[in-house]
């Protein structure tokens, strides 16, 4: 008799520990390859970092910020443009892990991952949380760099951070989930990151605050409420004044419920744009 009939367990089951098992693999997977891709973490971070050591310093004299929430005094341009740069740092990673996916799925690896006895929206969801602790590494060493330029929010707050950084870490990467099922190709994914992500940077409240946004241009600052990644934005600004932006909440809640539901129906094979290319391919 062996053990495994000895304890009742059943190999494969999909009981709790089965499902801990697959989530602890997939996340680590995702982990280990950004630990062992030094180049992706550096990339990661030069980015946010020419902007804090660069931009802000020429735009400090001309770009004044007055007191608005969550600030109780006037602040540096750096400490404003700050949980926006942490926010890139967070899209910029979630367009990573969509590029993985695309690769993955040209390899086969996907495949292989997609056919486990496991619910897809799970695996999927794994996937998700596997690059937003990726992320979450990248964003914690821009702010420890970010201490030393002056940029000093509460001690607490680099706590009370997590949640609307986890949060929003997941909105971005659900949406590139699903921008990683329309791509077909890794060669076009260049030309789509292009197309969104410094759209979505640039005219949102990363940069400048919304009033001067209205100020300059109306329908700019229409546009800058429109996209998603404002309130991104916005939720980590308060969270690290220990402030909820009830708004900025509710709506990267709700675009998270809505790109992860677009993202499990793209990757459904049943009826998703995974079957309608089978059925394209097939009919050429």
């Amino acid at each position: 008799m062996t053990a495994t009939t000895a304890t009742g367990a059943r190999p494969g089951r999909l009981d709790l520990a089965g499902y801990l098992a697959c989530f602890n693999g997939i996340v680590w997977r995702e982990v280990l390859r950004f630990l062992h891709q030094r180049e992706r973490f550096l990339a990661a971070l030069v980015r946010p970092l020419v902007w804090l050591f660069i931009f802000a310093a020429g735009f400090r004299q001309v770009l004044g910020v007055s007191i608005i929430p969550p600030y109780e005094t006037y602040v540096l341009y750096e400490v404003f443009v700050t949980p926006g740069l942490v926010a890139m740092v967070l899209l910029f990673n979630a367009m990573q892990t969509s590029l993985s996916m695309v690769h993955d799925r040209e390899t086969g690896t996907m495949r292989t991952l997609l056919v486990s006895p496991f619910p897809r929206s799970f695996l999927l969801l794994s996937k998700l949380m596997g690059g937003v602790a990726v992320a979450l590494l990248q964003a914690y060493a821009f702010l420890l760099i970010a201490y030393f330029w002056e940029v000093e929010p509460p001690p607490i707050g680099y706590l009370a951070v997590l949640p609307a950084l986890v949060l929003s870490g997941l909105m971005l990467g659900a949406l590139a989930l699903f921008m990683s099922s329309v791509i077909r190709q890794l060669e076009n994914f260049a030309g789509v990151m292009n197309f969104v992500i410094f759209p979505m940077f640039f005219a949102s409240s990363a940069l400048y605050p919304l009033w001067k946004m209205r100020e300059g241009s109306l329908w700019l600052y229409y546009l800058c409420l429109f996209n998603p990644f404002t309130y991104a934005v916005e939720l980590i600004r308060f969270a690290f004044y220990l402030e909820v932006n009830w708004q900025a909440l509710g709506v990267v809640g709700g675009c998270l419920a809505v790109f992860l539901g677009l993202s499990i129906w793209a990757y459904d094979p049943s009826f998703g744009i995974q079957q309608r290319k089978a059925g394209a391919a097939a009919a050429a």
